[in-house]
C-alpha cells in the first residue's frame, strides 16, 4: 500500500537520484539511522542519510542510476559520531551506497577504505547478489607475503561488483499490525515448524512456478494448506536477512543455502522475493507474515546478530568492517585479529552501544513495521557476553528485557557458542526460551538402545525441571527437537550411522561425528521391506515422544514426510533438491501415514491441556482423586523405586493426571481434564506391560501405537486396569484413563 506522498512523488521505479553538481545537499537529522524517505519542511521529497561511523574522517553517500554510474554526495553533518544530510529528489527505489573515509592501519584495527562501496547497515532492501571477486576486498589477497596479506590496502573500485542499498518508502498503514491481528499463541500451545523459505517450496506441484523458493510462495494456499493440516502454531524460518556467500563455496561452484552469513539486518533476502528487488521485497513479506497469521499461524525468524559475512581479517570489505571496523568488531589482543566466538571468524561487539542498537533497531523493526512474533537467536552465549565471558546480566539481555517491544514477543536463544563457557543450556533469564540439546540427545539415545537407564529420560518428558525449574522459569523454556536444520533429516537419523558429506566439497570432513543415530541395521537406502518397516516405526517412535513431551516441540519441515539428504549431515551449502522438501513423499502410500500420525498427535495436544502444562510436575498427590499428578510405572505395573531410576531399563511408563492441572481458564475456574498413560519400550522384542490398577484407573482406551502403520485402527480398543498388555518392540502406546 503506498501514502499519497508516494503516489505523488515515486518516479520510474529505480531511478537514481539526480547529478552531484545539481543538488545541494542538506544537513538533515542524525535521526533515524538510514535512509528514509520523506518530505523536507519547504515540501521537497528527497531522502534522508544517517550513518554512524565513530572514527571516520568523511562519508560520502553514492547513488547509482540504471546505467550504474555513480554519484557522491558528501555527507558534511556529524552529530554524535553520525553522519548525516538531506538529498533532496532521492526517492523511493533509488540505489545507494557509503564510501567512508579514514586511516588504513591494520595494526591498530583500523581499517578504513574509501575505494569499496559499502552496505548500509539499515538498508530496508537490496539489489545484487555478493559475488566476492578480488576488487571487493579491502586488502590485496594475492599479495606475495601472506603473513601481512591483510595489511596492504587494495585501491581498486568495488562499486561495480557489490549489490547497492535501495531507499524504500517504508511507512506502513497504522492498523497493518494491530495487536488483536497478531495470533499471539501461549507458549504452552505452541508446536514450532522449523523451514526454509525457498526449500520448503521450491518442489511444490501446487505452487506456480514462479512463486516456488519465494515469500509469495510461502503465502501461497497451498503451502499455508499444509500447515494448517499439520496443526502447526508457528514456522521459524531459516535466515531471511540479507546474507553473503562464502568465497570458499563459490569457488567450488556452491552457494550458502541456510543463510546463516548475514550483511543486512533489516533487509528481506532479495534472493527470495518474487516481485523484484528494488524495494518490492518488502511488501511481499510483509504480505507473507499477513497470509500466515489470518491463517493462526506465527511467524519467527532464525536470526544471527553474532557475526557476519565479512569474516575474519582475509574477508571482504562489504559493510561494517569499513564504516567503523574497531566499533563493530571485537578484537584480538592483535588487533589485525578478531575475537572469534562464533566459528565464523568475526564476532559483534555487542557491549558496544551503538552495536546494540543496531541490534535492537533491526528486531523492533521487524515486530513493528514488518509483523513477526518473534526471533530465535543463533549462537545467542556470544550476544550475551560482556568483555569475555557469558553474562546473563549482559548489556544485550538487560536491554532486552526492558524494552517494550521486544519483551512481549516470542525469544528463542541456542545457548551456546563455540568460545569458552559458551555451553549454557539453562542459564537464560526467566524471559527466554531455550533450544533443548539435551532433550535431543537423551530421546535419540533412548530409541537407538543406547541409554543405560531412563534417568535423564524422565526428565525429558515432563519438561526439563533439572534445567528451568528456577527463577520464575516454566516448562516452555525448553523447546524440544530431535531433528533441525542442522544435523540428519528425522528419516537419516534411523537410515545412517555415519555422515555422507561428500556433495559438500570438503572431503566429508564438515559436519559433526555426534550423530546418536541408529541406521536398523544398514547403511543408506535399502529395499529390504524388514528394514524399511522398522526405520517407519522408529520415525513414529521419535515424533510420537516429542509430542507427548512437555514443553515446546519443534518439528522440522520435510520430517513429517520422510525426507532425507541422503546421509548429509551439514546441507549449508545444498541449494538443490538434496537441501529441498521433496513434496512427492506426501502422495506416496509408504509415507503419507507419517504426515497423518503427526496431525493427529498435534490434534489430541492442542485437545488437552495436561499435555500442555503451564507449570511443572510436583510428583505430589494434590487433586481431588489423591493421585499424584505425575506418576512413574516399571513394566510390572508398579511405581518406579529409586532403583529403578538406575536400572538398566528399556521400558517407560508415564502416568499424566489431568486432575490436577495448576491453571485456571479465562473465567477463573480450575482446568481439569482427562488422565493419559503413555507407555514407551524401546527393546527389541516384545514386552509385557501391566496397566495400573485403581485408582489411577479402572479402564484404559488405546489412542496411538506406533507398531501400527496405520493409527485408524488404534483408537476405541480398550483395556482393563490391572491387566497385561503386549507391546511390540520398539513401539509408544498412549492410552487415555478411564475412571
Amino acid at each position: 500500500m503506498s501514502s499519497a506522498l508516494e503516489q505523488e512523488a515515486l518516479p520510474d521505479e529505480g531511478r537514481a537520484g539526480p547529478a552531484a553538481d545539481a543538488v545541494t545537499v542538506r544537513p538533515g537529522t542524525p535521526q533515524p539511522l538510514g535512509a528514509r524517505f520523506r518530505r523536507g519542511p519547504d515540501g521537497v521529497a528527497g531522502t534522508n542519510f544517517a550513518l554512524w561511523a565513530a572514527g571516520a574522517e568523511s562519508v560520502e553517500v553514492c547513488l547509482f542510476d540504471e546505467s550504474g554510474a555513480e554519484t557522491r554526495h558528501p555527507l558534511t553533518e556529524l552529530t554524535h559520531e553520525i553522519w548525516h544530510g538531506f538529498v533532496p529528489g532521492v526517492l523511493p527505489g533509488t540505489r545507494y551506497g557509503y564510501r567512508v573515509h579514514g586511516r588504513w592501519d591494520p595494526w591498530t584495527g583500523a581499517r578504513w577504505n574509501p575505494a569499496k562501496l559499502l552496505l548500509d547497515p539499515y538498508a530496508r532492501a537490496v539489489d545484487g547478489d555478493f559475488l566476492l571477486p578480488p576488487e571487493v576486498y579491502g586488502h590485496v589477497r594475492d599479495w606475495p607475503e601472506q603473513h601481512i596479506a591483510d595489511t596492504v590496502r587494495d585501491d581498486r573500485d568495488s562499486a561495480p561488483h557489490v549489490p547497492k542499498g535501495v531507499v524504500v518508502h517504508d511507512d506502513v498503514p497504522g492498523d497493518e499490525w494491530e495487536e488483536d491481528r497478531r495470533p499471539k499463541t501461549p507458549w504452552a500451545d505452541s508446536v514450532l515448524y522449523e523451514l526454509h523459505v525457498r526449500g520448503f517450496t521450491k518442489l511444490h506441484p501446487d505452487i506456480p512456478e514462479e512463486l516456488r523458493g519465494t515469500y509469495a510462495g510461502l503465502a501461497h494456499p497451498a503451502a499455508i494448506g499444509h500447515l494448517t493440516r499439520l496443526g502447526v502454531t508457528a514456522v521459524e524460518l531459516l535466515p531471511v536477512h540479507q546474507f553473503a556467500h562464502e568465497d570458499h563455496l563459490l569457488r567450488r561452484g556452491l552457494r550458502n543455502y541456510w543463510g546463516y552469513n548475514s550483511i543486512g539486518y533489516f533487509a528481506p533476502h532479495a534472493a527470495y522475493a518474487a516481485s523484484g528487488t528494488r524495494g518490492q521485497q518488502v511488501g511481499e513479506f510483509r504480505r507473507m507474515v499477513r497470509a500466515l497469521h489470518d491463517a493462526g499461524i506465527e511467524v519467527i525468524l532464525d536470526v544471527v546478530y553474532n557475526h557476519t559475512a565479512e569474516a575474519n581479517e582475509m574477508g571482504p570489505m562489504l559493510s561494517l568492517r569499513g564504516i567503523d571496523n574497531r566499533g563493530y568488531y571485537r578484537l584480538a589482543q592483535d588487533p589485525r585479529r578478531y575475537a572469534d566466538y562464533t566459528g565464523c571468524g568475526n564476532t559483534l561487539h555487542v557491549v558496544q552501544p551503538n552495536v546494540l542498537r543496531l541490534i535492537t533497531d533491526s528486531l523492533r523493526y521487524w515486530v513493528t513495521e514488518m509483523g513477526v512474533d518473534g526471533f530465535r537467536f543463533d549462537l545467542a552465549a556470544a550476544l550475551a557476553r560482556s568483555m569475555h565471558d557469558v553474562d546473563m546480566l549482559s548489556p544485550f539481555l538487560a536491554v532486552i528485557a526492558q524494552d517494550p517491544v521486544l519483551r512481549r514477543v516470542k525469544l528463542i536463544a541456542e545457548p551456546w557458542d563455540v568460545g569458552m563457557g559458551g555451553y549454557q543450556v539453562g542459564a537464560f533469564p526467566p524471559l527466554w526460551t531455550e533450544w533443548n540439546d539435551r532433550y535431543r540427545d537423551t530421546v535419540r539415545d533412548f530409541w537407538r538402545g543406547a541409554q543405560h537407564d531412563v534417568r535423564d529420560l524422565g526428565y525429558r518428558l515432563s519438561g526439563s525441571s533439572d534445567l528451568y525449574a528456577w527463577g520464575g522459569r516454566r516448562p516452555q523454556a525448553s523447546v524440544n527437537f530431535v531433528t533441525a536444520h542442522d544435523g540428519f533429516t528425522l528419516r537419516d537419523l534411523v537410515s545412517y550411522e555415519h555422515k555422507h558429506n561428500e556433495a559438500n566439497g570438503e572431503g566429508n570432513r564438515d559436519g559433526t561425528d555426534d550423530n546418536r543415530s541408529w541406521n536398523c541395521g544398514t547403511e543408506g537406502e535399502t529395499d529390504d521391506p524388514d528394514v524399511r518397516a522398522l526405520r517407519r516405526r522408529q520415525l513414529r517412535n521419535l515424533l510420537t515422544t516429542l509430542l507427548l513431551s512437555t514443553g515446546v516441540p519443534m518439528l522440522v519441515a520435510g520430517d513429517e514426510l520422510g525426507r532425507t539428504q541422503q546421509g548429509n549431515n551439514n546441507g549449508y551449502c545444498q541449494d538443490n533438491a538434496l537441501g529441498w522438501v521433496d513434496w512427492s513423499l506426501a502422495e506416496d502410500p509408504e509415507w503419507r501415514p507419517l504426515t497423518e500420525l503427526v496431525s493427529r498427535l498435534i490434534a489430541v495436544r492442542r485437545a488437552h491441556p495436561v499435555l500442555r502444562r503451564r507449570a511443572f510436575f510436583s510428583g505430589r498427590p494434590n487433586g481431588p482423586d489423591g493421585l499424584r499428578d505425575l506418576a512413574w510405572f516399571t513394566s510390572a505395573g508398579v511405581e518406579m523405586t529409586e532403583g529403578d531410576w538406575y536400572a538398566p531399563a528399556a521400558t517407560l511408563g508415564m502416568f499424566l493426571s489431568g486432575t490436577d492441572i495448576p491453571q485456571r481458564d479465562e473465567r477463573g475456574l480450575p482446568v481439569t481434564d482427562d488422565s493419559f498413560l503413555v507407555l514407551l519400550h524401546a527393546g527389541p522384542e516384545p514386552v509385557r506391560f501391566t496397566l495400573p490398577a485403581a485408582p489411577w484407573a479402572r479402564t484404559y482406551e488405546l489412542l496411538v501405537d506406533t507398531a501400527r502403520e496405520d493409527q485408524e485402527a488404534a483408537p476405541g480398543t480398550a483395556y482393563e486396569a490391572g491387566g497385561e498388555v503386549e507391546l511390540a518392540g520398539r513401539a509408544v502406546w498412549l492410552l487415555r484413563a478411564g475412571r
